[in-house]
């Protein structure tokens, strides 16, 4: 291109630009930078608006984006007797290429005003652009351009259409599954009338069929008589909100879900459904209302009435007004009082639920199948009842008495089958979520979405509604990232899993689908015996009851994953809990859940493997493989995958009838997922232009203590943790599982008369290993108790089926406690000590009464929400309720317990939004597990890089400094103790380990 050398060396003067996509007029002047290579014939260029540099004068393109947007073609044309010349912008400038050669010109009004989009100049007025033509000038090269320009249009009109559809099926995901339940219960009523079909159905659906219509009435009749009834139920409002036969197929829908999650006790406390079925009915009201209020305004505006923009006009100077005035107090119930829709109160919620019950019981029945006499009356009995049972909560263990509801033996038979029936209103998104712009402004399109989830408690509702949206800006961000990562399902992988369930589970994980035999009652007076057999009875009910509800999991896991099946890509909207940890809003197939649903979805866009991502790939399998594989070097792991790719190609070709390799994996379903990937990269003759939808996942060392030892700058913990570079990974689990081995060998070899606990040691050495004291580790950061650290080896003491009696494998748990937690607080003395130090400032702020609370780096407030409860009593249809609510004291206890894990968890949940966002201006694919990050296997080595410069630059600030500070303003009337000491560990030697998260 000798034109453009020449170009380059004109004199800067007017450049005129036709821009071959769109030619918008300006209105100003701006700077053009045109970057030139010499080695190439290709010319970057950039358009940037000179009076506001952040900002661009066309597109919508993110101003922190390194990309910026380009044209089809642009012509330029010098004033200093120069020819011009077409330049064709092939690629995007890069912030970060060497910026030498760069030439700015200033461009003024374009030679001919046309709107956006107009059609392209016509031949007429392309001849008055030029003085003379240069040689490469031809109209036929003009139509080309013309051409390319309508092509783009048409791609672009297609792909808004294609958006504005998914948009539409998004809307009636949201608000019309409800009404579509109802909808289909009336055409197969219909249908059965017409055509007998019922003995057709399944056996879910004939049940619901069967109950729909004596519930619809029930509560129809219910409506009309709150209607006209003098002394009228506190419900009556609400239970005519919305149409029988809806709130029948919410109440069905629900209740026979919360008997699918019951697990132990086969029966769903009362107080727990009513309030449940509620809050179902209060959430459908929501969206019924906003339909409605939608519908009226487009009314409104149709027959052109202002009407209602002048009341609200007077409003808002009334608000100001109060404002001026200092009476914010009246402004805000004034605001509260507007609200079209006021929050119904736990108390409303339990009596409407309550009520919607007893009409369910005394509509819904079964009818035993079994034959029977002609002369005998058929065998109909209630399908729910209202009882009162001894039911253990997990608080408490000992069996209270409590007001449940249980269900007939033949309901429960149909329940596993009911997940492929259930409504889920909270469904992944096919089109992107709405932006996050304020407490409950983002998420879903039009069901209910709540940037944090609060859980009902108003206290906490206001702290996160009064936080100016200003302050929660990268919060937003993070959560919009998030939330914008697109997923679809891996078919291959749902193909295995469906084929492990249809013959009978009980492989790589899953439940096996068949129950245990209940003992059969033994023949004998003596009483050991009947003991014995009795809790046999109990243990064979209680895997039989768990089995089942991880059946129904399953199932509802299944059912989404095949409703999502044929679907080009799908979007999860996060939100935070209190701490500030991001988490999916769909609750059953996410990426935060179990290995099945990990290994059933992938990213919806797929990327070249590269060479580093080929590695990555390797390393991923040999992860998730584990078994100690996951603890070597890098290199070591791509070996031990390299060694066994005779392996893993047959469990790609054969995953069920072959050598199932992947079956000994710990996280089997991911493995066969990445056997899939590298075999078709392996296969292929360029396995580095393969493209993988594949996530891979880099995951911190005990996370929590990463943070401490951060917080701390100790350097012992600092690389006992993986935050030094060494040449294997660290492990802590390992480590410490060695020093518990040796305190129980010395403990072994004292005098048992003298030192009881030694039986307890000899008994328990060939036992420690890594697995028993894991979880233990893990959770010590985050608060383990010791009878939580007892409940956790007691667990895995269980698993490995010794022989011994409940007496003694509580003794054996109890020691190894003991021993693990002594060893874990010897290790880790400065975690220990900022723990002590956190712990004892709750107790200074809760002396005041006062709830714990803090700013995290992101500028999210934390308040902890553990207030001293009361209970308060209900009266309802069915019987009275004890429902607990907040009292205006703290809990002091829950307070001191909870303040370090929690403040540990907001530091783990501020670095991995911080990661995402940066990821998300490197043009990354991202997704979050609070210590696990994933992206593409050929972005890996970027990701790598990112996160570990977000955590250095979070430790940079003086997080610890900065929340005493806050304390001390906050209460300038305590004394707060002094900050722990610290060591000298350097934070920047973090960017250097590669085994920080690996």
């Amino acid at each position: 291109m000798s034109a453009t050398s020449s170009f380059l060396s004109a004199t800067p003067a007017t450049i005129d630009v036709l821009l071959g996509k769109r030619r918008p007029t300006f209105s100003k002047k701006l700077s053009f930078t045109v970057k030139f290579n010499p080695s190439s014939t290709i010319l970057k260029w950039a358009l940037f608006d000179s009076a506001h540099p952040s900002s661009f004068p066309f597109g919508s393109a993110d101003p922190s984006d390194p990309e910026i947007h380009t044209f089809p073609a642009v012509f330029f044309h010098s004033s200093s007797s120069q020819s011009p010349m077409l330049l064709d912008p092939l690629d995007a400038v890069d912030i970060n290429d060497d910026t030498s050669g760069l030439e700015t010109y200033q461009e003024l009004e374009p030679p001919i005003s046309t709107k956006l989009g107009s059609p392209i100049f016509s031949r007429e007025a392309l001849k008055s652009i030029f003085c003379d033509h240069p040689p490469w000038f031809s109209f036929d090269f003009l139509s080309e351009i013309e051409a390319k320009r309508d092509l783009n249009k048409a791609l672009n009109s297609m792909k808004n259409q294609k958006s504005s559809a998914l948009r539409r099926r998004q809307v009636k995901l949201e608000t019309q599954a409800w009404e579509n339940a109802t909808e289909e219960y009336k055409e197969l009523q219909n249908e059965m009338l017409k055509k007998k079909l019922a003995p057709n159905l399944p056996y879910f659906k004939k049940l619901i069929l069967d109950w729909f219509e004596p519930l619809r009435d029930a509560i129809s009749r219910e409506q009309e008589l709150q209607k006209v009834k003098h002394r009228k139920a506190s419900y009556a409002t609400q239970i005519g909100m919305l149409p029988a036969d809806k709130m029948a197929v919410i109440v069905l829908h629900k209740m026979m879900g919360m008997l699918m999650a019951a697990q132990e006790d086969e029966c769903v406390l009362l107080v727990q459904a009513a309030l449940d079925i509620g809050d179902a009915v209060e959430q459908e009201v929501l969206i019924h209302n906003f339909l409605e209020k939608n519908k009226r305004k487009g009314k409104r505006k149709q027959k052109g009435d202002d009407s209602l923009c002048k009341e609200q006009e007077q409003f808002r100077n009334l608000i100001k007004k109060l404002i001026k005035q200092k009476q914010t107090f009246l402004a805000k119930k004034l605001v509260k009082s507007n609200d079209e829709i006021e929050s119904w109160g736990c108390d409303i919620r339990a009596k409407l639920g309550s009520r919607l019950i007893d009409l369910l019981i005394d509509s819904a029945f079964v009818q035993s199948p079994t034959d029977q006499l002609a002369d005998s009356p058929p065998d109909v009995r209630p399908a729910f009842r209202h009882i009162f049972k001894n039911v253990s909560t997990t608080q408490k263990r000992q069996g209270q008495r409590y007001g449940v509801i249980d269900c007939d033996p033949l309901v429960r038979k149909g329940l596993e089958s009911s997940a492929k029936n259930a409504i889920i209103p909270y469904m992944p998104m096919l089109v992107p979520p709405r932006k996050w712009k304020g407490y409950n402004r983002g998420g879903h399109l039009l069901l209910p979405s709540y940037v944090m989830r609060t859980h009902g408690l108003s206290k906490l509702q206001d702290v996160v509604r009064d936080i100016p949206p200003q302050q929660l800006q990268k919060v937003f961000k993070a959560l919009d990232t998030l939330g914008n990562t697109k997923w679809r399902i891996n078919k291959q992988v749902l193909a295995v899993v469906e084929a492990i369930w249809s013959k009978g589970g009980c492989l790589a994980g899953m439940v096996e689908r068949q129950d245990v035999p209940i003992p059969v009652r033994v023949e004998s007076n003596d009483h050991s015996e009947l003991q014995k057999w009795r809790w046999s009875v109990r243990k064979a009910e209680k895997i039989n009851n768990e089995r089942h509800a991880l059946r129904c999991d399953i199932e509802l896991k299944l059912m989404v994953a095949r409703r999502l099946k044929e679907e080009e890509g799908f979007y999860y909207p996060h939100n935070l809990d209190f701490r500030g940890r991001a988490y999916p809003m769909h609750p059953h197939l996410n990426h935060l859940s179990s290995d099945m649903c990990r290994g059933i979805l992938e990213f919806s866009e797929a990327r070249p493997l590269g060479k580093s991502g080929l590695n990555w790939l390797k390393i991923q399998l040999a992860n998730l493989y584990a078994g100690g594989v996951d603890k070597l070097s890098h290199s070591e792991r791509i070996a031990f995958v390299e060694s066994h790719l005779d392996d893993i190609l047959d469990s790609a070709e054969r995953p069920i009838n072959g050598r199932c390799w992947w079956l000994n994996a710990d996280d089997p379903f991911q493995c066969l997922a990445t056997c899939f990937d590298l075999s078709t990269a392996l296969k292929s003759s360029s396995p580095y232009s393969v493209v993988s939808h594949l996530p891979i996942h880099q995951d911190g060392s005990c996370n929590g203590l990463q943070h401490y030892a951060a917080l701390g700058r100790d350097s012992i913990e600092a690389a006992a943790v993986n935050l030094v570079a060494g040449e294997k990974p660290a492990d802590v689990y390992s480590e410490i599982s060695i020093k518990v081995l040796d305190h129980m060998q010395r403990d072994a070899q004292k005098d048992p008369t003298i030192f009881p606990e030694a039986s307890l040691a000899k008994l328990l050495l060939d036992q420690v290993d890594r697995k028993l004291v894991k979880q233990t580790v893990m959770t010590y950061v985050y608060g383990v108790t010791y009878v939580g650290a007892r409940q956790q080896i007691r667990k895995k003491l269980e698993e490995r089926d010794l022989e011994v009696k409940d007496t003694l494998l509580l003794a054996l748990s109890s020691y190894a406690a003991k021993v693990t937690l002594t060893v874990q607080g010897d290790l880790f003395k400065s975690a220990r000590a900022i723990m002590k130090w956190l712990s004892l400032c709750a107790k200074v702020i809760t002396s005041e009464n006062q709830q714990v609370q803090w700013t995290t780096p992101l500028g999210l407030q934390v308040v902890q929400p553990y207030m001293k409860t009361e209970r308060h009593l209900v009266r309802t249809t069915l019987q009275m309720l004890s429902l607990k609510r907040d009292s205006d004291f703290v809990s002091p206890k829950r307070q001191r317990a909870a303040f370090p894990p929690n403040f540990i968890h907001s530091l783990d949940g501020s670095h991995m939004m911080m990661t995402a966002i940066a990821c998300k201006k490197a043009k990354l694919q991202f997704a979050g597990v609070h210590d696990s990050f994933w992206t593409h296997a050929c972005d890996v080595d970027k990701m790598n890089k990112i996160l570990r410069e977000e955590f250095v630059n979070l430790y940079n600030t003086p997080v610890l400094d900065n929340m005493l500070e806050s304390f001390q303003m906050e209460y300038p009337t305590l004394e707060f103790p002094p900050l722990p000491e610290r060591g000298d560990f350097d934070i920047k030697e973090v960017l250097n380990s590669t085994y920080f998260f690996n």
